[in-house]
């Protein structure tokens, strides 16, 4: 960096430190706990010629935290994958149902914006249709933090909800299904080519909040890709301009993570995996009545605090998908 006309070339110089900066995210940790690991064997030599019970509680204390440490950094390991370090567009869509399904579809959207903000990272709302009753129809995340991307995968697929319906007036048991897909933020550092001529633009009137300018103009845009069928929308912004920029970000991260799925043989491609959002398929069970439970069916972690867990703790759902993941070499 301090070579002379590093700075010529200004894109290429923040790209050069962006990618310093993520090598040394991964190689400064290890080395500290390298560092910490050759003090802790000199604690070690020197207790079995001293014999100290105070500097053997130290070294047990030491032994671990070290130990701590290197299990963070070996799961950390696990998102070491091409696209893991980006932010993440997290869509939800509701299964059949109707309202069942759409109430069901913003309570997950509520859990990832609360998991989201637990680790500290930001949340922007980039689409939101509502549902006719309750709920909504959709929506769209986009979520930036340190390894989102690499995080939140694990959530792709169907969740499934069990609970008596708050709108069945005979209190029956409902089971209600929902879509999560995640993409990578495509930035400048990826080419994703799109050509005009393959886009079908469409401006409305946002049916959401935002008071009566957003209900008074066409500023929502919905972008079809026809030769793919991919269709994005943002309509949170009062902008027709803002919101189609929007709208091609999220068409671009769509694009790449397609085109990522068909150059990996083993995974099934996004649209194909849309197909079934039903009973069968679910990677997650939620069930609030007659007792309280979730079950992740890859992994076949059980957690007994359902509320809990839509609150955001999912957490040790996602670990634990990535640590067997990863074991597999998936």
């Amino acid at each position: 960096m301090a070579t002379p006309g590093f700075w010529d070339r200004q894109e290429e110089a923040r790209n050069t430190i962006a990618r310093s900066k993520e090598l040394k995210a991964w190689t400064e940790p290890w080395s500290r706990l390298s560092t910490r690991v050759d003090d802790l064997l000199e604690m070690t030599a020197l207790l079995a010629d001293a014999g100290d019970s105070d500097l053997e509680a130290e070294v047990e204390r030491e032994a671990e935290q070290v130990d701590q440490e290197l299990e963070k950094l070996e799961f950390r390991n696990m998102l070491r994958g091409p696209d893991a370090h980006r932010d993440a567009i997290l869509t939800v869509h509701p299964g059949a149902g109707g309202t069942e399904s759409q109430d069901w579809a913003e309570m997950l959207v509520r859990m990832y914006q609360r998991f989201a903000e637990q680790r500290g990272w930001k949340v922007e709302v980039l689409d939101l249709i509502p549902g006719d009753e309750a709920g909504i129809k959709s929506a769209a995340l986009e979520i930036s933090g340190d390894h989102a991307f690499g995080y939140l995968t694990a959530e792709t697929g169907v969740h499934r909800l069990v609970r008596i319906s708050p709108f069945d007036a005979q209190g029956r048991r409902h089971t209600s299904f929902a879509s999560v897909f995640v993409y990578p933020v495509v930035e400048d550092d990826v080419e994703i080519e799109i050509d005009e001529g393959d886009l079908r633009v469409d401006t409305y009137r946002a049916s959401g909040a935002g008071g009566q300018h957003v209900n008074k103009t066409d500023s929502a845009v919905r972008i079809t890709h026809e030769p793919t069928g991919i269709v994005v929308s943002c309509q949170q912004e009062r902008s027709q301009h803002k919101n189609r920029a929007k709208a091609m970000k999220m068409l671009q991260a769509a694009l790449y993570q397609r085109a990522q799925e068909e150059k990996e043989a083993e995974r099934q491609k996004l649209e194909e995996s849309k197909a079934d959002i039903a009973w069968g398929n679910q990677i997650r069970s939620y069930v609030l009545q007659p007792y309280t439970m979730v079950k992740d069916h890859r992994t076949d972690v059980e957690v007994g605090n359902a509320q809990g867990v839509l609150d955001g703790d999912i957490e040790e759902f996602i670990e634990a998908y990535l640590r067997r993941k990863g074991e597999s070499g998936a």
